[in-house]
């Protein structure tokens, strides 16, 4: 059985309209049938055509699938437009479409060409989709805006630089819009969460993906829980719905402690005795 709340009576997002990029895979699909679940209309905006649709289809009438690749402001401003020309409103703005570089060289190893790629989807992308969801959102003086971050915004020395600073840029851009649009009741919000073994990470699947999900969770710091997609959707959920009414400017941190955790010394002790 699905984790989340299907057979909940209470729908969190009732009536409201979601837009949810990189919505065809990895966390933002968990997240598209979760807010589904609570009640909301959802858009996908992604590439991945055949994933995206399926999606769409399978969920049903309340689910439509736009390609769009977020680092185009043309098809950005398109997959607003066209959600709100459907619906009449935009509620929930998730920039969530990510990439992840598989380079973890030194700084002297890095390349232009690499980092402009990564800050093109991860910080380009989402920037485009804040702006032109406030275009739709300040009229109406209400919604929320979330980003997909990543741990990497409170801890260092995880990912490659490249991506270190998409997401450092993605954090400071959630905090400059939440100091700006809050005057218009528009919350702004981050989810950041630990290393989940999704889509994005290509050629992981099946046993392998098993495999990796235990490595991760043995390295971090809640002992017992694997971190799924499904998690990260469930604190998305919270920061969308109006339990989270006056939450904004906030980096929620699904990392089980991990980023406020150094075990190296209690480790030593440990060895010692």
């Amino acid at each position: 059985m699905n984790p989340s709340s299907s057979t909940a009576t209470y729908k969190r997002l009732e009536g409201k309209v979601a837009i949810i990029t990189g919505g065809a895979s990895g966390i933002g699909a968990s997240t598209v049938q979760l807010f589904h679940e609570h009640g909301a209309k959802v858009v996908i905006g992604d590439i991945q055509d055949n994933l995206g649709q399926a999606i769409a289809d399978k969920l049903g009438e309340n689910v439509a699938y736009i390609h769009c690749d977020v680092s185009n402001e043309d098809e950005v401003c398109k997959l607003i437009d066209t959600t709100v020309a459907k619906h009449g409103q935009l509620d929930i703005m998730y920039n969530n479409a990510g990439i992840i570089d598989g380079s973890f060289g030194r700084i002297m190893e890095s390349t232009k060409s690499n980092l402009e790629r990564v800050l093109g989807v991860n910080l380009v992308g989402p920037f485009l989709g804040a702006k032109h969801a406030a275009r739709v959102m300040v009229p109406r003086r209400k919604g929320c805006i979330l980003f997909t971050a990543s741990v990497a915004t409170a801890i260092a020395g995880l990912s490659s630089h490249a991506y270190a600073a998409s997401k450092g840029g993605v954090l400071c851009l959630a905090r400059n819009l939440a100091a700006e649009l809050g005057q218009y009741g528009i919350r702004v919000n981050c989810v950041s969460p630990y290393a989940v073994v999704t889509g994005t990470m290509a050629g992981v699947s099946g046993a392998e993906a098993a495999r990796a999900e235990l490595a991760l969770s043995e390295v971090g710091n809640l002992k017992g829980q694997i971190l799924k997609a499904e998690a990260v959707a469930k604190a998305a959920l919270y920061l969308a719905s109006d339990d989270a009414n006056y939450v904004s400017g906030l980096n929620l941190l699904v990392d089980g402690g991990y980023s406020v955790v150094n075990p190296s010394l209690m480790n030593f002790w440990t060895t010692l005795n």
